[in-house]
């Protein structure tokens, strides 16, 4: 299957046109967060202020990387379990955030957030950090360096390879292929 190659920012036009299973190769700004930097991004909206980023249209990816190595843009990337951030998903989504970058299944609520908000959820490769680093070129700290490696970071990627795993109308891979199995293992 060829791989769809998608420049960002994922707009609603642009994630409206992806597809479940898709295969695809991301070129753009993406920022880096997890759970502990969801946390205090919501309680800053709660709070009415604003976010260290402009949240429209971006792209989140769930990954606490390693320190670089000496010359290296970043060490390690590989993502985290989403599930961490589904009690804030929802929230990022309704201030603009679209695209979610993990692994891992999501809840019922953040598919009906993505439905709403036209949201993607992609997948990448666990276990494939070092290699998936290699698609980050620029690495950039903007906001709580107290978190460490779950600081809030702002990154440039070329051709970072990801899957559709859950689109804008709420297709789900994860049931998509246990259905398929399910259909098939009795052929």
């Amino acid at each position: 299957m060829e791989k769809r190659r998608i420049i960002l920012p994922l707009t609603e036009e642009l994630a409206d046109t992806l597809r479940v299973g898709e295969q695809v190769l991301v070129t753009g700004t993406i920022y880096t967060s997890r759970d502990a930097g969801h946390k205090r991004m919501c309680e800053a909206l709660a709070k009415g202020e604003e976010l260290p980023f402009d949240p429209t249209d971006a792209t989140i990816y769930y990954v606490g990387p390693t320190p670089a190595k000496p010359g290296a843009v970043i060490g390690s990337a590989g993502p985290t379990t989403s599930g961490r951030m589904d009690a804030y998903a929802p929230t990022m989504m309704s201030v603009g955030a679209r695209g979610m970058i993990g692994k891992g299944a999501r809840l019922p609520e953040v598919v009906e957030a993505m439905k709403k908000y036209h949201g993607v959820y992609f997948g990448a490769i666990g276990g494939a950090g070092a290699l998936l680093a290699r698609c980050i070129k620029k690495a950039e700290l903007i906001a709580y360096e107290d978190l460490g490696a779950e600081a809030l970071r702002k990154l440039y990627v070329e051709d970072m390879p990801l899957v559709v795993v859950i689109d804008h109308e709420g297709n789900n891979l994860y049931e998509k292929g246990r259905e398929n199995y399910l259909k098939n293992r009795s052929l």
